[in-house]
């Protein structure tokens, strides 16, 4: 077995892509690990912004957790309605750009590519930043395990669908289990205690308040707090790779997801109310993240509560592997129609979309890069591409309700007419929020991306125009054309050369440019070596031509000839032949001139329509 094989495994055909798709059990780690893990960092997110109203903030948490767990249901019923409707895949760029034209759905695309590479960068450094609140001396190590968890996510996700299931089976039930363990033991103690449970280990103690609370800093929290709807997309993007029946599959699975986040967030603010429980300072000497805090208030710090610290650091962690799961579909879908380079198209060797995956990690490597793997740093920017992605769908999905017609399609109108209204108000609130920490940076990107993704399209388009033809073959005024050899000295690999030349024209060129006056000249040799040779075969003897290159410059040389010989020929075309010698080894190449390379490059950006080129290798056996 090759290194390839061991890393990816082995390659898989186009016929077993069915054994590839997955059911119930493998498509929560699959698609909805983002959402799941999202209940870490989501309540924690709008905790930090009550922080200023010390103890009073804590009262807050609830009632906003009410609000976004109501507008969670509203865009899960929504996405319920999008999945029949689209059971090849129906994310917010193909319902956008269907039933709202091309730009809307070019603006859905670029706001879910944002919004993924930020479930990438936030949910690697969230998982490391629960792992630092259990042993805080690796806080300077940050970035690097950011960084390696991004390469082990990627390297998983690039050996297929099903394989990746199975990987994150373990630690998405794990966490969900531990959550659970916490939140029901929590009640317990709750109840008996009648609503103030003593902590087996006391929270940090919450410092007096330096503000009132206002509307603008509830809209905020609120906002911040809407992280936690994120990935609530993933599963209507990839409805076909669940098994058959595919929509009733991914319906089922999207109702799981989001009943088991809408539990844990409740769950986590009553708990969080109820212990006293506040965020503390990111980034500083004395940060513990909520979760910590209240597993150890409600469990104490033994062996549980490290378990449940390493569940939630791995479900955080590989949470990253639903944008690995939609990223690259999302890409396949915008190439297929024009607004991509076609390889993102392209399945790779475990039929997965490769392009789509290493794209996405070099981009999440620059993010956590950019920002040092603080998950702090990054909130501001996550919620905008997300909501603004889910307004475009449910309107999407209201003007296809409109379209379609049928029995129920007033009911699915209202359905997802509420969701594009609430989506569209809550995009609004994060945006104006979030403005100064960071989101103008993805209002720009988004029409920026959308923009680029439009050129692309144009050049496609105007590339087919260019080479489209409805004529039969035309044959008239055909011409062998005029061959040119290029070579360095007399050897098997000139003689390779020149006998191909021959069978393809009987006008032939052998350029030889003397560099250096040290080497022999093969001109008194040449009608001994090629001219007598090619009559005694009845053939027309090629043409030597040496040019002195007084200043030992070579390509420079062959390519001015070439061009004046094109010049000279208008009504000729011009084949060159340029030998190219294959060492066994890759890395015996480095070895030799790289001449026949620059070559072929030079001609390939300067040339035109009438010069073609035509490597001719010659394959060294030592």
């Amino acid at each position: 077995m090759g290194l390839a094989d061991t890393l990816f495994g082995k390659p898989l055909a186009n016929y077993e892509d069915k054994a590839e798709r997955v059911g119930l059990a493998q498509g929560i780690p699959i698609f909805g690990l983002d959402a799941l893990g999202s209940a870490a960092y989501g309540p924690e997110a709008a905790l930090t912004l009550l922080i200023p109203l010390g103890a009073a903030g804590i009262h807050y948490i609830l009632p906003i957790t009410v609000g976004i767990v109501a507008l969670l249901a509203i865009v899960c019923f929504s996405y319920l309605q999008t999945i029949p409707a689209y059971p090849s895949g129906g994310g917010s760029y193909i319902v956008a750009s269907q039933n709202l034209g091309p730009m809307p759905g070019l603006f859905a695309a670029s706001a879910l590519m944002i919004d993924y590479v930020l479930t990438v960068a936030v949910g690697i450094s969230a998982g490391i930043g629960a792992l630092i609140s259990a042993f805080p001396n690796l806080s300077k190590y940050t970035l690097t395990m950011c960084l390696v968890t991004l390469a082990i996510i990627t390297l998983i996700n690039l050996r297929g669908v099903r394989e990746t299931g199975v990987v994150f089976m373990i630690p998405t039930y794990l966490f969900i289990a531990c959550i659970f363990a916490v939140l029901g033991l929590g009640f317990a103690k709750m109840l008996a205690s009648g609503g103030h449970p003593a902590p087996v280990i006391a929270p940090p103690q919450l410092q007096p308040a330096m503000e009132v609370a206002g509307l603008w800093l509830l809209l905020k929290t609120f906002s911040s707090g809407c992280t936690a709807m994120t990935g609530v997309e993933a599963v209507s993007n990839g409805v076909m790779a669940f098994r058959e029946p595919h929509a009733r599959k991914a319906q089922i699975t999207l109702v799981t997801i989001i009943a088991v986040l809408i539990a844990m967030l409740l769950g986590i603010a009553v708990l969080c109310r109820a212990y006293g429980i506040g965020a503390t300072e990111p980034a500083s000497a004395s940060y513990q993240s909520v979760l910590s805090q209240l597993i150890a208030a409600v469990a104490g710090k033994g062996w549980f509560y490290y378990v449940a610290i390493g569940a939630i650091l791995s479900a955080l962690a590989f949470q990253a592997n639903t944008a690995f799961a939609d990223f690259p579909r999302l890409c396949r879908s915008v190439a297929n129609d024009g607004y991509l380079p076609a390889a993102f198209a392209n399945r790779g060797r475990r039929l997965v979309y490769s392009h789509g995956i290493f794209v996405l990690a070099i981009l999440s490597l620059g993010i956590l890069m950019l920002f040092g793997g603080v998950t702090d740093r990054l909130i501001p920017l996550y919620a905008v591409g997300a909501f603004t992605a889910f307004t475009l769908s449910q309107a999407g999905m209201v003007m296809h309700w409109k379209r379609e017609g049928g029995k129920h399609a007033h009911h699915s109108m209202s359905i997802n007419g509420l969701g594009a209204a609430v989506t569209a108000v809550t995009a609004l609130v994060v945006m104006v929020s979030k403005f100064a920490e960071g989101a103008w940076v993805v209002l720009l990107l988004m029409p920026a991306i959308a923009l680029l993704m439009r050129s692309v399209h144009r050049h496609f388009q105007r590339l087919l125009r260019s080479v489209a033809s409805r004529q039969p073959l035309d044959l008239a005024d055909l011409a062998e054309p005029i061959v040119v050899v290029s070579f360095e000295c007399w050897n098997k690999v000139s003689q390779k050369a020149l006998r191909f030349a021959l069978t393809l024209s009987r006008e032939v060129v052998a350029v030889h440019i003397r560099a250096d006056e040290d080497v022999d000249d093969i001109a008194p040799r040449w009608k001994e070596l090629v001219e007598e040779p090619a009559r005694r075969a009845k053939m027309t003897p090629p043409k030597l031509v040496v040019v002195q290159s007084p200043y030992r410059h070579v390509i420079t040389p062959i390519f001015t000839f070439i061009l004046k010989l094109e010049r000279e020929n208008q009504d000729r075309r011009i084949a060159v032949l340029i030998p190219h010698l294959i060492e066994r080894r890759w890395f015996h190449s480095f070895l030799h001139n790289q001449r026949a390379q620059l070559l072929t490059a030079l001609l390939m950006l300067k040339g035109n329509q009438r010069i073609s080129i035509v490597n001719v290798p010659w394959y060294v056996k030592l």
